[in-house]
């Protein structure tokens, strides 16, 4: 990584300290998280996987280092990796594609 990078890697480690200022709604939060990311219909794999798409669309880089390795730990192999992250890709494209609707209805709107 650049030494000037935006995002600084060992900020990441720092992730807990968002309790810094309230550390009830911290622990509320991790309480969540530990809840939504363990076994359950799906597999952790699977919910690391769907992390990693979505630490791609939404363009967070320390997620991304996160459920990279995430998905390394929970049996995920490098094509699975990136094929959830093309998903995430198609998804993002067909989304931002599809609001070409409105588009279409103010065009016909205002050509009335």
């Amino acid at each position: 990584m650049s030494a000037n990078h935006y995002y600084n890697a060992k900020d990441l480690a720092k992730f807990p300290e968002i309790g810094r200022v309230n550390k009830d709604l911290a622990d509320k939060f991790f309480a969540y998280y530990g809840a939504v990311m363990a076994e359950g219909a799906l597999s952790e794999r699977e919910k690391a996987l769907i992390a990693l798409a979505v630490s791609h669309a939404l363009k967070c880089p320390y997620c991304i280092d996160a459920y990279t390795a995430t998905s390394l730990q929970k049996g995920a192999d490098e094509a699975q990796m990136n094929e959830a992250v093309h998903v995430a890709a198609a998804m993002a494209a067909g989304i931002n594609l599809v609001h070409s609707v409105q588009m279409h209805n103010k065009i016909d709107e205002l050509s009335i």
